[in-house]
C-alpha cells in the first residue's frame, strides 16, 4: 500500500472513530458542540492519531482497540490550534482552509470549545481501551500526554514562542527549543501512545520516542519552510505570517538552504530510527518521508 492511500484509509478510520465519540451538533449546548465540530471536522491531516496507530501495527497491537485513544490526541491537538489561532496569540482567521473558531463563534465560545476538547480528549485517554489489562498502560499514556501538553511542554513552548517575538536577534537553539516543545512533544507521545497500548519493550518504547522527536522536529521545519514558499490557497491557512509577526522559525535563523539540510538530515534520523523496530518500522518510514514532502 502506498502512503497516500494508508494515509487516506487511517484519515477515514480516525474520522468515523471522532463521529462517535464527540456529541452531535444539536446536543446541549448546542452552540458549545457546534464550535468544537466545526474546529474538529474542518480537515487536517490526522498526524497523530495516524502515528499512534502506525506503531501500534508495527508493534503488533490490537489497532482497533487502541484507535480511540489515537482520537483523543486529535482532540487535544484540535484544542491547542483553536487557543493558537485567537487573537491573544497568533490571530489567525484561517485554519484548515475554512474561518477559524473564534472568526465563526466569537472568541468566547472558541475559548471554551478548546477547554472541552482538551477535557474530552483526556478523557477519553483514560477510558480507552476499557479492557482491564491496559490499566497500567493508559496511566502510562496520561502521564506521557499530559507531561506532553503542559508547562514544560506545548505549552511552555507556546508561551517561548510568543516571548522570541521580542527577541532581535534568536539563536539557533532558541528555534529548537522552541519547536520541540510546542509541536514535538506532542507529536512523541503519540508514538509513545501506540507503543504503550501495544506493551512495547523499553528498547522499542526509546525507538519510538527517537523517531518521534525527529520526526516533530522535521514536521515542524517543514512547516517554516512551508509558510515561506507555500501559497495560502495550497496551506489552508494564512501564508507569510511567520516573518510578519517576527516568529523565531529556522528559515529567519539559519537561511531557507540550511533549513533544507536540516530537514533532511532530521529526516534521515527518523527512518533509522524506525528501521530499529520489528519489520523495518512497517509504515513510519514512509510517514517520515511524507511529513518532508507535504505540500501543507
Amino acid at each position: 500500500m502506498s502512503v497516500s492511500d494508508y494515509l487516506a484509509a487511517r484519515k477515514a478510520d480516525v474520522e468515523r472513530a471522532l463521529e462517535d465519540l464527540v456529541p452531535e451538533n444539536d446536543a446541549w449546548p448546542s452552540s458549545l458542540h457546534r464550535a468544537i465540530r466545526h474546529s474538529l471536522f474542518a480537515g487536517g491531516k490526522r498526524l497523530r492519531p495516524i502515528l499512534a496507530v502506525a506503531a501500534a501495527e508495527t508493534l503488533g497491537g490490537d489497532v482497533a482497540a487502541i484507535l480511540p485513544a489515537a482520537c483523543g490526541l486529535e482532540m487535544i491537538h484540535t484544542y491547542s490550534l483553536i487557543h493558537d489561532d485567537l487573537p491573544a496569540l497568533d490571530d489567525d482567521e484561517l485554519r484548515r482552509g475554512v474561518p477559524t473558531c473564534h472568526v465563526v463563534f466569537g472568541e468566547a465560545i472558541a475559548i471554551l470549545a478548546g477547554d472541552a476538547l482538551l477535557t474530552h480528549g483526556l478523557g477519553v485517554l483514560a477510558r480507552h481501551p476499557p479492557a482491564e489489562r491496559y490499566g497500567a498502560a493508559k496511566l502510562a499514556v496520561l502521564d506521557a500526554v499530559v507531561d506532553a501538553i503542559g508547562t514544560t511542554g506545548m505549552i511552555g513552548g507556546q508561551v517561548a514562542d510568543l516571548e522570541a517575538e521580542e527577541v532581535a536577534h534568536p539563536s539557533r537553539d532558541l528555534v529548537m527549543s522552541i519547536h520541540e516543545s510546542k509541536t514535538g512533544r506532542l507529536i512523541r507521545a503519540a508514538l509513545a501512545t501506540g507503543g504503550l497500548l501495544s506493551f512495547a519493550s523499553r528498547n522499542e518504547l526509546a525507538a519510538l520516542d527517537a523517531y518521534g522527536r525527529a520526526v516533530g522536529l522535521a514536521f515542524q521545519i517543514k512547516d517554516d519552510l512551508l509558510d515561506v514558499e507555500a501559497e495560502e490557497g495550497t496551506l489552508g491557512k494564512a501564508s507569510h505570517k511567520d516573518a510578519a509577526a517576527g516568529k523565531a522559525t529556522f528559515p529567519e535563523v539559519i537561511g531557507l538552504e540550511a533549513s533544507r539540510a536540516m530537514l533532511a538530515r532530521t529526516l534521515e534520523e527518523a527512518i533509522a530510527a524506525a528501521a530499529a523496530l520489528q519489520g523495518g518500522g512497517g509504515h513510519l518510514p514512509d510517514l517520515a518521508r511524507y511529513v518532508g514532502e507535504r505540500a501543507s
